[in-house]
C-alpha cells in the first residue's frame, strides 16, 4: 500500500516536472535587470512629443531614448504578440551596440538568449540593424532571426518616433552610456 502510494506521488511529480519548462542555460543575463514601467513608456512618448513641437519650430530634432525607455517599450510590445521572439527583454545600449537580453523557449526548453545589432542609419533616413551577434545558448538561432529582429526593432523605431515620422528624415544614431541619441531633420 505505503510502496503504492509512494508510485502515484513518483509519477506526479514527474508528470509535473515534465509539463514545465526546463532551464538550459545561456547567457548572463544583465544584472541588476533594467526595471520595466509604463512611466518609462509615458516618458518616451512624451519626448517625442516635445521633439515634434520643437522640430516644427526648428527644423532638426534630436532624442536621447533611454535603456529603460527602451526595454519597457521593447517588453509591452513583446506582451501584445502571440508569440514573441523572446520575453521579459533587457536592452543595453553601449559602445555604439545595442544588445537585446531575453528569454527564449523552445519546445519545453527555456534559455537566456542575447542579440547583439549595430543600429545606423541608411541612405533613405531609415534606421539600419545589422545582427553582429547572437547567443542562444544550447537553443538553435530561430529560422528567420534577422528578419523578426530587424521588424521588431524597426517597429519600435517608427512606433516610438511616430509623433515626428510624417517627413522626417533620419540622420545619425549613436550609442553609448546606456543612451541611444537618434537626430534628424523635418523635411
Amino acid at each position: 500500500m505505503m510502496k503504492n502510494k509512494f508510485l502515484i506521488a513518483l509519477t506526479a511529480l514527474a508528470a509535473a516536472t515534465l509539463a514545465c519548462s526546463v532551464f538550459v542555460g545561456g547567457p548572463d543575463l544583465p544584472d541588476p535587470p533594467i526595471p520595466v514601467s509604463t512611466e518609462a513608456v509615458q516618458s518616451l512618448q512624451d519626448q517625442m512629443k516635445q521633439a515634434a513641437e520643437t522640430g516644427a519650430q526648428t527644423g532638426s530634432v534630436t532624442l536621447q531614448i533611454t535603456e529603460t525607455q527602451l526595454t519597457s517599450y521593447l517588453a509591452f510590445k513583446l506582451e501584445s504578440q502571440d508569440k514573441p521572439l523572446i520575453t521579459d527583454p533587457q536592452v543595453l545600449l553601449r559602445d555604439g551596440q545595442m544588445q537585446v537580453f531575453g528569454k527564449a523557449q523552445s519546445g519545453m526548453l527555456t534559455a537566456n538568449v542575447s542579440i547583439t545589432m549595430k543600429v545606423s542609419v541608411d541612405e533613405n533616413g531609415q534606421p539600419k540593424i545589422a545582427i553582429t551577434q547572437q547567443d542562444f545558448g544550447p537553443l538553435p538561432a530561430p529560422k528567420g532571426l534577422n528578419d523578426a529582429v530587424s521588424v521588431m526593432i524597426g517597429e519600435a523605431f517608427t512606433g516610438s518616433l511616430g509623433p515626428v515620422a510624417t517627413g522626417f528624415r533620419l540622420e545619425t544614431i549613436s550609442i553609448a552610456d546606456g543612451v541611444m541619441t537618434v537626430s534628424g531633420r523635418i523635411k
